[in-house]
């Protein structure tokens, strides 16, 4: 602990039982460990009455990634620290997972050796991103943040829940029941989202959901902590706000 005696309350969102017992046993002897839960929803519900000090979201869980659930996060739970977990080096989700509001984003072959110092990074009002992708994430947060929203397709909360569903293969049927809506708005959005995408298959929506960052296609989904069925940026950032994940890794600027 960090010349602190009160521990941080931490709170776990991954639907892997492995990876989270894993977590817990790497955090536990730094950070008062609250819960853990397997899906998106469930993060919201469980950070709203848990209250949680930071908390550590894999990227792709299902029903609610872990990039929207930070957006929704900042108003349920909004003191709370997030860092994003991905197996995937790719910087514009880590770019996306930022400005949605998370403060760190780590790749998770480095968990083991970067996760607490990234938490306590974040705890302390920095931002920690990765050494491996902290330069691209920099250079491409500050290029985007330049242009103007106009350039970028705009779709809704709503959109983005529909697009990542219809991605991971739920029926309209299914997705009405999640959503609590009615069939016809869940077509509604679904034929607004090819409109504004360009694309006209579900398939080429699955694609697109793949390449945003809204889902992910190599987890094997075996060991999940849940098994639910369909029943049931800072504002603006440059490069000196980052933490020094890159002179911590003893790497300069």
């Amino acid at each position: 602990m960090r010349g602190n005696t009160k521990r941080p309350r931490l709170l776990l969102a991954d639907d892997h039982a492995i990876v989270v017992e894993g977590l817990r046993r790497l955090l536990q002897p730094e950070f008062d460990f609250v819960g853990a839960v397997g899906d998106g929803w469930a993060l919201l519900e469980a950070a709203e009455r848990l209250k949680p000090d930071v908390i550590v979201a894999d990227v792709s869980m299902p029903l609610l990634n872990g990039i929207e659930a930070v957006r929704r996060l900042k108003k349920v739970c909004p003191r709370a620290k997030v860092i994003i977990l991905s197996m995937h080096g790719d910087v514009e989700v880590a770019v996306g997972a930022l400005k949605a509001g998370a403060s760190g984003y780590v790749l998770k072959h480095s968990a083991a050796e970067a996760l607490s110092n990234a938490i306590w990074e974040v705890l302390e009002g920095r931002i920690y991103v990765s050494p491996r992708i902290a330069r691209d994430v920099i250079g491409i947060f500050i290029e985007s943040s330049q242009r103007k929203d106009g350039l970028a397709v705009q779709l809704t909360q709503r959109e983005r829940e529909v697009l990542q569903l219809v991605a991971e293969g739920r029926t309209i049927k299914g997705i009405s029941v999640i959503l609590k809506v009615a069939l016809r708005t869940v077509v509604f959005h679904k034929s607004n989202i090819m409109d504004k995408v360009g694309l006209r298959t579900t398939a080429d929506l699955t694609q697109y959901a793949i390449k945003s960052g809204l889902i992910m296609i190599d987890k094997p989904g075996t060991d999940s902590v849940v098994d639910r069925t369909e029943s049931t940026l800072p504002k603006a950032i440059g490069a000196a706000n980052f933490s020094s994940p890159l002179r911590s890794a003893g790497h300069s600027a």
